[in-house]
């Protein structure tokens, strides 16, 4: 009988549940189940759609492993007895953008204190950053604040919930996930009890008894499941943050990037050394099987396509067609897709704006056009980014609810002047989880091989002039403000 394991995605829209051979990852069941809408959420939210996709997935008694992938860098604070003191801030709430600025400040300047963050984290601050959250819970609701016994991250909460523990002690995560607070240096694999202690305005005594989730190595155990629930057979892995599972899903290597369009866009490549960027387009993160993950994100996502489509009234398949029914540049029409502030560049309170309309392109093909070109070069300042900073570029995966257009395939390798894979849909930062969980079970040094997903290859002419008129035209619109 095949040893089965269970890999989960606690996301920001659901939570999906993947149950597959722990030998060969050939997928069993799965299930899944919706999370409300917001940029903060009551974590219990989490717990009740994550037992929801295990009932849909049909349960986890014969299942031996499992391990959790979550979205990153959220604020889970938590009282001395293990309550949640207060709603749980996303990745995507932007409302400590001026916390970010101030803790750099606190570093040496904004110029200086960017190169002094990338240099003790690897990362510059910025709004979606755990320590930024907890300085704005410092400034904004000191009560809460002083109530701060431990704190953690959303996989790291659901992970210690399904273990059934209650000390907090016994909160544990994993390096990738640690990487993305400004409190852990992924370079040296420590805690700095110092910038958590700036960051919430107390001393670094007072900072160092506050409880920090225990860093497990990428194939340690976690634990066991919730005995009381009948889960006391499940293995638990470490998780890791969404990004890092979704490479481990896919089987990255050095010089392998993937794009995601999500929620969020992300462009994370594999590296075998830590990176540092100081101008904080690029956030130096820890991968979750020893590497290090360098990732560019953008808040603005998939959400740039949903827009155009309410707009114009169509679903996302006559979008696609709209937008290849068009020249290459939408007749000079651009879109400066910073919808909902911007994370890369660090624009927190940015709008979007179309530029260059004009009677020739008041139409829906290139309204259509600009959108997916715009969604692209906001990515494409991400590859580019990477490539500036030595990162190996040797080959490029689209990933995500987006990748599925149409249009996204075959824009993106004439936007990103490569060819582009797209493998077949599949929950990757599921089958991460998955594959890690199967990691911890086997006890092996190494993530057991299993096979990959199919792909298909997309290449085009490049259309560098596109991107040469957006990165003028998003310059400009950057220094406008």
């Amino acid at each position: 009988m095949a040893t089965l394991v269970a890999g989960i995605d606690s996301s920001t829209q659901s939570c999906k549940v993947v149950i597959r051979d722990a030998e060969t990852g050939a997928l069993v069941r799965s299930g899944s189940a919706k999370h409300p809408d917001g940029t903060e959420v009551n974590p219990y939210v989490w717990w009740d759609a994550f037992l929801e996709a295990v009932r849909a997935a049909g349960g986890l008694d014969d299942v031996a492993a499992a391990s959790v992938g979550g979205q990153q860098h959220g604020l889970v604070a938590l009282d001395a007895e293990g309550n949640v003191i207060r709603d749980a801030l996303l990745w995507n709430d932007t409302r400590s953008a001026d916390a970010a600025n101030q803790l750099i400040e606190e570093r040496g300047g904004a110029t200086e204190g960017k190169a002094n963050w990338a240099r003790m984290t690897g990362s510059v601050p910025v709004a979606s950053f755990t320590a930024t959250k907890l300085r704005w819970l410092a400034d904004a609701e000191p009560e809460n604040a002083a109530r701060v016994a431990a704190v953690a991250l959303p996989h790291d909460w659901l992970t210690w919930k399904i273990s059934g523990a209650t000390r907090l002690q016994d909160l544990t995560t994993d390096r990738s996930d640690a990487s993305g607070t400004s409190y852990y240096d992924a370079a040296v694999g420590e805690y700095r009890y110092d910038l958590l202690a700036q960051a919430l305005r107390i001393s670094e005594d007072d900072a160092a008894k506050i409880v920090l989730p225990r860093v497990l190595a990428s194939n340690e155990p976690a634990g066991t499941g919730d005995a009381s629930r009948g889960w006391g057979h499940l293995v638990l892995g470490p998780g890791a943050g969404d990004n890092a599972a979704a490479a481990l899903g896919l089987g990255m290597s050095t010089g392998d990037v993937s794009i995601s369009i999500g929620t969020s866009g992300v462009v994370a490549a594999v590296s075998p050394k830590p990176i540092q960027d100081p101008s904080g387009m690029i956030a130096g993160f820890a991968s979750a099987d020893g590497e290090f993950l360098p990732l560019a994100t953008t808040l603005n996502g998939s959400r740039i396509l949903d827009g155009i489509c309410r707009m114009l009234g169509v679903d996302h398949d006559q979008l696609a067609e709209l937008a290849l029914a068009a020249e290459p540049g939408a007749n000079g029409l651009t879109l400066i897709p910073y919808l909902e502030g911007e994370r890369t560049p660090n624009l927190p309170f940015a709008t979007g704006s179309f530029i260059g309309l004009s009677l020739a392109s008041m139409n829906p093909q290139d309204v259509a056009r600009a959108a997916v070109e715009g969604l692209l070069c906001l990515l494409a300042d991400g590859l580019q980014a990477m490539k500036n900073l030595g990162v190996p570029v040797n080959s490029i995966q689209l990933i995500g609810g987006a990748a599925k257009n149409p249009a996204v395939q075959q824009l993106a390798p004439a936007i990103f002047e490569r060819e582009v894979q797209v493998p077949e849909p599949d929950e990757y930062v599921a089958n991460g989880a998955a594959r890690q969980a199967a990691w911890v079970l086997s006890g092996a040094s190494a993530p057991p091989e299993w096979a990959a997903s199919s792909t298909t290859t997309f290449t085009a002419e490049p259309t560098r002039f596109v991107r040469e008129r957006y990165e003028t035209r998003r310059t400009l619109f950057a220094e406008r403000g």
